[in-house]
């Protein structure tokens, strides 16, 4: 198996890939590389559960259940825009029925991704100071990290904008050994030094270097401990903070309502309606029966559109732009539920 670079130019070929903007599409670029199958080789097996998001580049690819062919995917077509089987576990085994060329996502990942870029990255010019701290580079790093996954999406642009920018000079310390545990840190700007003093060595043994992206700070406020080492710049730089009670508050699952796939449709059959938050390209690939569509990004346009006296359904293929789109009705009044593990978890 092969693996070569490839062009953000491809990645828009695919959906909802395409939905996603220019820094945050070269970011994925940079993260993707484009794989190859000899003829009969394996992609996945029926009943695979690891959370990769699959598309054909060239060649074809071949869809069996219990041995028997039931699709064909074909780079270049249609049906190749969208993602190869994206329910999980997998319901069908791939089988490269020739040289196959093909890129594979990490499914968390693409979501967070496609979450944030739909529901706060417009609002990045309103960050206090944002001019010093290099873009949205940190934050494209952030948003990459698999602790980040675990922040509740409709949290997400609340946790940026309550960020608060210190810059710091060389040789400043930024957290203390010992002190309490007051905020959260994203070094933006700079390196730093993670240090750590001992009975033995009252200098500080060197733990770790910090680069523009990297967090830490959280360790002291999750168990309401002391500082247990000392972070000093190494460089000029800069950190965004987040205090104490914001950082509590906003890692908390924010109060939304999740349904199973059989409570959901008990209220749809009580009046209630599927609204579909994803792109329209994958509402149009499949979707609940009956459901409207409404991208995340459009629903603070769209909200006036919908009746307040009706309950709401939100779904999307993981339940996490689902869940940002629920939070926001809800703030404004509506009853809003949000389908647990979305729908590619649910029958399609």
């Amino acid at each position: 198996m092969t693996a070569e670079r490839l062009s953000t130019q491809l990645l828009k070929s695919f959906s909802p890939l395409d939905g996603l903007k220019r820094d945050n599409l070269a970011a994925l670029a940079g993260k993707v590389q484009i794989r190859e199958l000899s003829p009969q080789q394996i992609l996945f097996k029926e009943g695979d559960s690891e959370k990769r998001t699959v598309y054909v580049v060239s060649g074809t690819l071949e869809l069996l259940d219990q041995d028997a062919v039931t699709e064909t995917v074909e780079g270049g077509t249609e049906s190749a825009r969208n993602p190869v089987s994206p329910n999980y576990p997998r319901r069908v085994t791939a089988r490269a029925r020739d040289r196959v060329q093909y890129i594979s996502i990490d499914s968390d990942l693409l979501d967070v991704m496609l979450t944030w870029d739909q529901t706060g990255s417009y609002e990045v010019s309103e960050l206090h100071g944002s001019d010093d701290v290099g873009g949205d580079d940190w934050m494209t790093m952030l948003l990459q990290t698999k602790a980040f996954h675990k922040i509740p999406p409709a949290n997400i642009q609340a946790i940026f904008m309550r960020m608060q920018q210190i810059n710091y000079k060389a040789g400043d310390v930024v957290l203390k050994q010992g002190a309490e545990g007051d905020y959260f840190y994203v070094l933006t700007r700079g390196k730093c030094l993670v240090t750590r003093e001992t009975p033995l060595n009252k200098d500080g043994i060197k733990l770790a270097e910090l680069n523009v992206g990297d967090t830490f700070g959280e360790e002291a406020l999750i168990s309401d401990a002391k500082r247990n080492a000392t972070v000093t710049m190494q460089t000029d730089g800069s950190v965004m903070r987040l205090g104490k009670d914001d950082f509590k508050r906003l890692l908390n699952e924010p109060m939304l309502d999740w349904v199973d796939t059989a409570a959901a449709e008990k209220i749809i059959a009580e009046g209630g309606m599927w609204l579909d938050v994803r792109l329209p390209s994958e509402f149009e690939n499949h979707h609940q029966p009956g459901a409207i569509n409404i991208p995340l990004y459009f629903i603070r346009l769209k909200i006036n559109t919908l009746d307040p006296d009706k309950q709401y359904v939100l779904c999307c293929d993981t339940g996490r732009r689902s869940s940002a789109g629920a939070y926001i009705l809800s703030e404004r009044g509506f009853q809003a539920y949000v389908l647990k593990g979305g729908i590619s978890n649910g029958s399609r």
